[in-house]
């Protein structure tokens, strides 16, 4: 029994002693292995990400190629704990040199702008005069047959059969026998001579001779052209009627169409420099005389007057006037001026981003701002930015998609959305989605084409019209030619900016601002000379638009006119190789050559 208790004992102490061996190897197997796991989860958070400049959207754990440009991929900086500001943008060096960032320091200036105006010169209203007869009676000779002939002061323009006038002359000479007892009668009957517009001279030969004469001549009271022949020979006048109007043209106005949008820097006393298109190579300076006070509610333009002295006559009625006005702002004296490559203009809002420089690196802001009066290039701005701030002036849109892809505040979605990565593209909008879709096939499968195949399906009807414009033209139909301008102007502003990426959104903006500002009067065109001009400057914009972009589904052929804009030469574009030339119409219809071709 004792053996047995003794066996029984040695066994069990074996036993725990093996178990307290186990126990021990395999607890401490399981701390080592939780301080792996630990270690490993810390690698892991730690891991770096790889993304493209050009690209943010691509998020990758090893480095490699861009899949959409093939640009090597660089490590994702993570600057969000860092970042003053949830809503900035952070660019580094690199991307910002990639994207084409720019930016400048905004700064106050007296704006200036150069105001082009197109007019005629007219007759100095102050210089017309009517000569009338003052005589009653039949028209017995005309000195003056036509329109347009020069007459003096005092020159015989015409000789009158007055019935009137006769008894007249005998109650002269019959007052002229009982002067000395009747004084009173006989200056009566000599007033009533002068009256009738009689010099005392020929009172004189009346009452030398004794003879009464049948005819009296019309003398001209001024010197000047005369602008209306109203009576012929035979016609019966009446004392007072007009029988020529004349005109002294030796000073005459030059009045210009000021457009609604541009009255705000029109003023009077400004200094307008000239040309006439018919005396090419001569330029001409006047100062703003008059200003209407009220707006033509047909052509919604008002008309500045310049008085020009025209001592020899150069400067007829009706020719065409171009001048150009360096206009200030009085009440904006000292104002806000940025480019307008800066600004990103929705239709509803105006955007800028600001820069901002912190340890952590550059990051942009976005600000709405309000515009005020365009300078040409640049844009006043009336609220929004203060001076010293620096904002991007290009690579603008680079920034935006940025934001766009962080989903920070940006042009499309000023309240932000999701991140956008590389496995979230279902939360793009269907419209940037397809821009992204298109801008990559169009990469892919053609290096020369720089905007997607939604924009350019945006601009067709854009170049619907510049063609039907040019058709009208060369068919010398301005009514045509006046709707084709207002249809693209319409449907210019139709184009969504956001279908243009990258660095295409810069030139399109470019492009965009220069068409809408020949296209901003076309419901106002009057003759077809100044729709002529306005397709001169279009044709400009077009042909560089269509070089840049090759946007249309057609051929292109550059035509090119060497005897337009006064022997300056001006371009076209057409569908067709057949030359129908726009400047001159059915006068000149084939003057021109093919001078290029875009595919």
């Amino acid at each position: 029994m004792k053996t047995i208790d003794k066996r029984t004992l040695i066994i069990a102490a074996l036993a725990l002693t093996a178990g307290l061996l186990a126990g021990l190897l395999i607890f401490g197997g399981r701390g080592d292995t939780g301080k792996d796991e630990h270690q490993h989860s810390v690698e892991t958070t730690a891991e770096t990400v790889w993304t493209c400049s050009m690209h943010p959207q691509i998020r990758q754990n090893e480095p490699g190629d861009c899949p959409i440009c093939g640009m090597d991929l660089i490590p994702l900086e993570n600057n969000q704990s860092s970042e003053t500001d949830p809503m900035s943008v952070s660019m580094s060096p690199t991307a910002m040199q990639l994207a084409s960032v720019s930016t400048a320091i905004v700064g106050r200036m007296a704006p200036v702008k150069k105001v082009r105006l197109n007019g005629k010169v007219q007759t100095d209203e102050r210089m017309l005069y009517s000569q009338s007869s003052h005589i009653p009676g039949r028209i017995e000779k005309l000195s003056v047959n036509f329109t347009g002939e020069f007459v003096s002061s005092g020159q015989t323009v015409a000789s009158i059969y007055s019935p009137d006038l006769v008894t007249a002359q005998e109650e002269l000479l019959e007052s002229q026998r009982i002067m000395e007892t009747q004084p009173q009668l006989f200056n009566a009957a000599k007033e009533k001579l002068r009256n009738w517009k009689l010099s005392d001279n020929q009172i004189e030969e009346i009452l030398e001779s004794g003879e009464i004469n049948d005819e009296f001549p019309v003398q001209a009271d001024v010197s000047g052209y005369v602008t209306r022949k109203i009576i012929n020979l035979g016609d019966y006048v009446r004392k007072g009627e007009t029988i020529y109007e004349i005109a002294d043209l030796s000073r005459v106005w030059i009045l210009f169409d000021v457009y609604e949008s541009d009255l705000v820097w029109i003023r009077k006393g400004d200094r307008v420099k000239f040309s006439i298109p018919s005396l090419p190579g001569e330029s001409f300076e006047g100062i703003i005389s008059f200003l209407d006070p009220v707006i033509d509610p047909k052509t919604r333009v008002a008309k500045a007057r310049v008085d020009y002295n025209n001592p020899g006559g150069k400067l007829k009625p009706e020719m065409f006037a171009s001048g150009v006005v360096e206009a200030r702002l009085v009440r904006n004296s000292n104002s806000l001026v940025v480019p307008k490559t800066a600004v990103m203009w929705t239709g509803k809002r105006s955007l800028v981003y600001i820069k901002n420089n912190s340890d952590a690196g550059v990051s942009f802001n976005m600000r709405e701002v309000t515009l005020g009066p365009a300078l040409g290039d640049s844009y006043i701005i009336e609220s929004g930015l203060q001076g010293g701030e620096e904002i991007a002036v290009s690579g603008t849109f680079s920034i935006d998609a940025a934001a766009q892809l962080t989903g920070k505040p940006s042009m499309m979605s000023p309240e932000g959305g999701p991140v956008m990565t590389g496995h979230n593209h279902g939360a793009m909008s269907s419209e940037v989605s397809e821009v992204l879709s298109d801008t990559q096939q169009s990469d892919r499968a053609d290096n020369t084409s720089a905007i997607s195949r939604a924009a350019k399906n945006a601009l067709e009807p854009v170049y619907d019209d510049y063609l039907k414009l040019k058709e009208a033209l060369s068919d010398d139909n301005p009514e045509d030619a006046k709707k084709a301008a207002v249809s693209m102007k319409e449907n210019l502003a139709r184009v969504d900016m956001g279908l243009f990426t990258g660095d295409s959104h810069n030139i399109w903006m470019k492009f965009s601002n220069e068409l809408n500002d020949i296209l901003q009067h076309a419901p106002h065109f009057s003759s077809l000379e100044e729709i002529r001009e306005a397709f001169r400057l279009l044709s400009i914009t077009m042909v560089k638009m269509s070089e840049s972009f090759k946007p249309f589904s057609k051929t292109l052929y550059v035509q090119h006119c060497p005897m337009a804009d006064n022997n300056r030469g001006a371009d076209w574009l057409s569908t067709e190789k057949e030359i129908k030339n726009p400047y001159f119409g059915e006068s000149m219809l084939t003057c021109g050559e093919v001078t290029g071709e875009i595919r």
